[in-house]
């Protein structure tokens, strides 16, 4: 992105709340901030039913959190000290402010203008 090399970033949703915040694997809100910083558009594609109105914003979707074997283990190979703890989310919540538009079956939708429009 810095170099001038991504026109665009398009990604997927888990759950979108009303006001445009939204939950995708671990990671999407990095790359949502990255774009931002460099003038990049960036696009959530989703299908209506991916959309929560009833969730006023990102505080209120549910983050899955995986084992923290997973962090601290290579197979049968641990790569942590004993008694390191982890923590292992699988989503992160990227607010709407990153959000270009939504990339739905209806076509474009501004995080704005979500209710209006779903």
């Amino acid at each position: 992105m810095a170099k001038g090399e991504v026109d665009l970033v398009i990604v997927g949703a888990d759950r979108i709340a009303a006001s445009g915040d939204f939950a995708n694997k671990i990671g999407t809100y990095e790359k949502a901030v990255l774009a931002k910083e460099n003038g990049i558009p960036f696009y959530v594609a989703a299908p209506v039913s991916t959309f929560d109105l009833r969730t006023l914003d990102g505080r209120g979707i549910p983050i899955e959190e995986r084992s923290e074997d997973e962090v601290h283990f290579i197979g049968r190979c641990r790569i942590t000290p004993d008694g390191a703890l982890a923590w292992n989310p699988a989503f992160d919540v990227t607010p709407a402010r990153y959000v270009t538009a939504f990339i739905t079956e209806k076509g474009l939708v501004q995080p704005s203008r979500l209710r209006e429009e779903l």
